[in-house]
């Protein structure tokens, strides 16, 4: 039988082992998640409003504990943790306020114009989804999708990532105790290769997934075969422009924020730093600055900025783009070395001098690890922005509205920032472009995502 683990990244023990779902075992949660779609579906609003609400209050109670969880699982420090809980319950009554009017029939300005006595779109939930979710942010990913789902009366199934089984039991135990039916959100303790077969299953109505370019390949290549919606929110080498007129002590700050963000590993941190030669010096050197000044160490330590990466294999990775930049002539500013000890640590590290031979150039980067080049002008730090494969978020820094219109309008990316930092919110649409993925999630086209728009004509 197939064992599904928590291994701390800061020590590389392993603290608890569950043993992974039968093929017959699978089989019956689907079944149970498709009973209980034939009659959730007709519940009333107001009530999954009270559900997901009572969800949100089991988060705010129980945050402390669920935060140390998710750090043992995947290394992120306990205070971004704790952020993360109170980010998902702030989701669960944004969506618990908001689904009724979200799904309310919706109108043309004038139904005779189609030549019907009335006219509508009426939003109607699809059935069991299949939701395939990371480690790097495990309790956000999953209610990003599940808050919107269930509220538009569709049942979740939830393939976690093997490494953070313990948050994937939690979320369904969570929704089973904020008073939802049984089998309305349901996790599936089972490996990447099971995958198929669920979504293959006739039950099953639609996916989505957050992860990698391969995963989403894969994911979406047998729901496109079985003729079945997916939405796909892949990887990101986001660009981070800083132009001349910007504030650069506070962009050079920011820079350093998003870069470790969650020990380097998201999705929407900035990842690439493209910066006019008018202020590069500038922003170089405190960009370093803050850099360094980031304390590495026991994620479990309130003193900690940048915990340990999730594994020894994504640690190599990064070093492994490191060391190719090296070779072919980059510069290493700060970092660049593991530090002595147990556990997957990495320091903040950046790099000058990247050039298209290098994987750097293309790849996206999964550590605390930053690259900055240095261009002439707008136009060229545009090209080298969408220079990528990626279309995630991007972040823009510049006083001036001309510059502030043009980027805005020639990024290539799901989400342009102006003077922040790339951060998901419930009010607004959240998904990318290019290999980044399609589809989006949060706000109301999220919820819509997993809908049928249903045109109704009454003559």
């Amino acid at each position: 039988m197939t064992t599904i683990a928590t291994t701390n990244p800061a020590t590389g023990e392993v603290e608890k082992t569950f043993d992974a779902l039968t093929d017959e075992e699978v089989d019956r949660r689907v079944g149970r998640a498709a009973d209980t779609f034939a009659s959730y579906r007709t519940t009333d609003v107001a009530q999954r409003a009270g559900w997901m609400n009572a969800a949100a209050d089991i988060l705010d109670r129980e945050s402390a504990q669920i935060a140390a969880m998710m750090t043992t699982e995947m290394g992120k420090t306990l205070k971004a943790a704790g952020a993360e809980v109170q980010k998902c319950a702030k989701a669960c009554r944004y969506y618990a306020t908001h689904a009724e009017e979200f799904l309310t029939d919706r109108r043309p300005s004038d139904a005779g114009a189609v030549g019907a006595r009335d006219a509508y779109v009426r939003y109607q939930p699809l059935g069991p989804v299949l939701a395939v979710m990371p480690w790097n942010f495990p309790l956000w990913q999953v209610i990003r999708f599940a808050a919107p789902g269930l509220m538009a009366g569709n049942v979740g199934l939830l393939k976690h990532s093997s490494n953070v089984p313990q948050t994937a039991l939690f979320l369904e135990d969570l929704f089973r105790r904020a008073g939802f039916p049984e089998g309305a959100f349901q996790t599936l303790l089972i490996g990447s290769s099971k995958v198929e077969r669920v979504l293959r299953d006739p039950r099953v109505k639609a996916a989505t997934l957050t992860g990698s370019e391969p995963a989403g390949r894969s994911v979406a290549s047998i729901a496109g075969s079985e003729i079945k919606p997916s939405v796909l929110e892949l990887g990101g080498s986001d660009p981070f422009v800083v132009m001349p007129s910007a504030d650069v002590e506070a962009a050079a700050r920011t820079a350093a924020e998003s870069r470790c963000l969650n020990n380097g590993q998201s999705c929407i941190s900035a990842k690439r730093f493209i910066v006019d030669i008018g202020c590069a010096d500038e922003f170089e050197r405190l960009f370093v600055e803050n850099m360094r000044a980031k304390r590495v160490g026991d994620p479990m330590d309130d003193a900690t900025d940048i915990g340990p990466l999730v594994s020894e294999e994504g640690r190599a990775e990064a070093e492994e783009q490191v060391a190719d930049a090296v070779a072919k002539g980059a510069a290493v500013l700060c970092g660049g070395e593991r530090p002595d000890g147990p556990g997957w640590f990495y320091p903040p590290t950046v790099i000058s001098g990247v050039t298209p031979d290098m994987r750097m150039y293309h790849e996206e980067v999964f550590a605390p690890v930053a690259s900055v080049f240095r261009v002439r002008g707008v136009s060229e730090a545009v090209e080298i922005a969408n220079a990528t494969g990626f279309g995630l978020g991007s972040n823009a820094w510049t006083r001036d509205d001309a510059e502030r219109e043009r980027f805005v309008r020639e990024l290539d990316a799901g989400q342009v920032f102006i003077n922040g930092m790339v951060t998901s919110y419930p009010e607004l649409p959240f998904g990318g472009t290019k290999r980044s993925g399609y589809g989006r999630e949060l706000s109301a086209e999220g919820m819509h995502a997993f809908c049928n728009a249903k045109t109704v004509w009454v003559g």
